[in-house]
């Protein structure tokens, strides 16, 4: 479908952006890479009358590192942190973003602003108990993870702010796994889970941290989970017990691919392999 009509800018400067976001309303949307806004625009789900594209907006890109953390700027692609092999997992579930095309336009801050449970990179941002800096009128402010997806397509981002930039731990001595299950290649994951652990020198499990795709209406924490395993030996009995819990709690939503009672599954499975590679 076509999308509604719509104006459009592309500001030289933060400020000059934020300032058009503010000017035209309630029905104006910042514009990163567009894969999750133009979707919807064409289904005439969403209809801004004023688009304010980001693309010339300076040192919105790029990843460094810094005090223990990696600086990830909001309109760094997908296709930059997948070949950002340093980055572990955030690599990893990079690079099981769609198709190619869309990872070399999609961006890390759109996706987190667009909320989407289903999404990859969420997931990941929930594990790692990142942070982001949301900058609107009012100046820049910091938001964790644990409390920026609020519900379905809701964050705590404010309709006049922007996400400027993302800040991973770089969770030193972590193994992690990522696992996520498809009906077809580069479709949506049904369930994916990523797994972060710490092994104790003893063998067992010091830290644990599983973040799950497309179970609720927020991607969410695996908290029964990782409690059956803190503390635990890291051998495949301990891992399946403690994968076994994945699902407690969680309300997945049922689709046409699969049910809740298939998705409570999944998410069992995934877990375990996920943990599984993690510990390896």
């Amino acid at each position: 479908m076509i999308p509604a009509e719509f104006d459009y800018v592309a500001p030289d400067t933060l400020q000059e952006a934020i300032a058009a976001r503010t000017a035209g309303g309630e029905d104006a949307k910042f514009l990163a890479g567009g894969h999750s806004l133009l979707p919807l625009m064409k289904l005439r789900l969403a209809a801004p009358t004023l688009l304010v594209d980001l693309r010339k907006v300076p040192g919105l890109s790029g990843v460094t590192r810094e005090n223990g953390h990696w600086r990830i700027g909001a309109m760094t692609r997908h296709a930059v942190l997948q070949d950002s092999h340093e980055l572990g997992a955030i690599s990893t579930v990079a690079a099981g973003i769609a198709d190619q095309q869309i990872r070399n336009r999609g961006t890390i801050g759109g996706s987190l602003a667009h909320g989407d449970p289903a999404s990859d990179l969420t997931t990941a941002f929930l594990a790692y108990e990142g942070t982001l800096t949301a900058t609107g009128p009012d100046g820049p402010r910091e938001v964790a993870a644990t409390e920026f997806f609020q519900d379905y397509l809701t964050t705590a981002l404010a309709e006049d702010e922007v996400i400027t930039e993302v800040r991973m731990p770089r969770l030193e001595g972590y193994g992690y796994g990522y696992e996520k299950f498809t009906r077809r290649a580069e479709d949506w994951a049904m369930v994916g889970v990523v797994a972060l652990v710490k092994q104790a020198d003893d063998g067992t499990c010091e830290d644990v941290r599983i973040a799950m795709t497309n179970m609720g209406s927020t991607p969410l924490r695996a908290r029964a989970a990782e409690d059956a395993l803190r503390g635990r030996p890291l051998d495949a009995g301990s891992i399946a017990e403690a994968a076994g819990h994945a699902a407690d709690g969680t309300d997945p939503p049922a689709d046409r691919n699969a049910s809740e009672a298939y998705k409570r599954h999944l998410a069992q499975v995934m877990t375990r392999r996920a943990l599984t590679s993690a510990t390896k």
